[in-house]
């Protein structure tokens, strides 16, 4: 559609959007994690089990909170991007390998799986223009 042709030239609005839609909804995942407090978190944590890991669950927990929470902010401005995104790539993987191992499948762990896809995807393409870490 020719209408549609000239969208092409907006790639950093595009991107600019993503990353606003992607980290707001990461901190409202996030906040409410870091807030849970040492108790949640060592809850959070127990999810490194599907890796091996099964020590200091409250660190892990409290990982995995900030990194969607603070690291949905971060997004969000475009800055410290591509550390930020390997996070959240590892943040749901272990997400997905947790709704694998309580047997939900694929269902269960297509939300953690889409968004992975999603984070992985953007650490090749970059923040964009409009961003802190504009290159």
């Amino acid at each position: 559609m020719a209408i549609l042709d000239n969208l092409g030239k907006y790639r950093n609005t595009g991107l600019l959007l993503l990353r606003l839609g992607l980290g707001i909804m990461m901190m409202t995942h996030g906040l409410p994690k870091i807030m849970g407090g040492p108790d949640k978190w060592a809850a959070i944590g127990g999810s490194m089990k599907v890796i091996g890991i099964d020590f200091i669950p409250a660190f892990w927990g409290f990982m995995a909170a900030v990194s969607e929470g603070f690291g949905g902010f971060l997004l969000l401005l475009g800055l410290f991007f591509r550390p930020v995104n390997i996070l959240l790539v590892f943040t749901m993987m272990i997400a997905a390998l947790v709704h694998f191992s309580k047997g939900e499948g694929l269902s269960g762990a297509s939300h953690a799986i889409e968004l992975g896809i999603v984070f992985l995807s953007l650490i090749f393409i970059g923040p964009g223009k409009y961003s802190v870490d504009k290159k």
